[in-house]
């Protein structure tokens, strides 16, 4: 399987980037615990700033931001990961976002991710990043990940969380995938996921 990560802090390091590798990780080692291979690719929205400002302006796409789009369309899931600002996903993100043609995610499973410095942006994912990718009508998994800059210093519970939600995303994968792709062992009743 195909999993794109796409992380829009605005510098390098950035803690965007971080949440959205551990997100990764995390949702390849819940494949691997069902028998699914995985194969990742990051893409840093930040190396991609003027490109998009071309493709918005001037409808001009470049190599890179033509790549980037491409291995959405390939990818099996997508997690996105984006900084808050003032209470809402950065510029960037939306750039990257309004470059995509709108059919590119329909019915892909993608998971959600956010960073803060407060808990009080806690709601970006509901309230900002949900109506998004409801217009793009992907299969948003069940499970955000929002952390805060207190939340990186409680690495055990905010690991939790990312285990929790990766294993979310994973099941809703594995679940959109036709049935004569998985091996057996990666059949999943989605009840599963409800019950807890």
């Amino acid at each position: 399987m195909q999993l794109v990560v796409l992380s829009a802090g605005a510098g390098e390091p950035s803690s965007s980037r971080l949440l959205a590798d551990r997100l990764g990780a995390a949702t390849q080692a819940a494949l691997a615990d069902h028998s699914c291979t995985s194969t990742l690719t990051s893409i840093m929205v930040h190396t991609l700033g003027p490109d998009l400002l071309d493709a918005i302006t001037t409808r001009t796409i470049s190599p890179e931001l033509a790549a980037a789009q491409a291995s959405i369309l390939s990818a099996d899931g997508v997690i996105a990961v984006t900084p808050v600002y003032n209470g809402s996903y950065s510029g960037l993100f939306k750039l990257f976002f309004d470059a995509l043609d709108p059919r590119s995610l329909a019915g892909r499973p993608v998971l959600l991710g956010a960073t803060g410095g407060s808990p009080r942006h806690s709601l970006v994912t509901e309230h900002a990043l949900l109506p998004l990718f409801y217009y793009f009508r992907a299969e948003v998994a069940p499970l955000a990940v929002f952390a805060a800059s207190a939340d990186w210093g409680q690495q055990g519970e905010l690991s939790f969380r990312i285990e929790k939600a990766a294993d979310a995303f994973a099941r809703r994968i594995i679940s959109s995938r036709p049935a004569k792709e998985l091996p057996a062992e990666a059949m999943l009743d989605y009840d599963d996921l409800l019950r807890g």
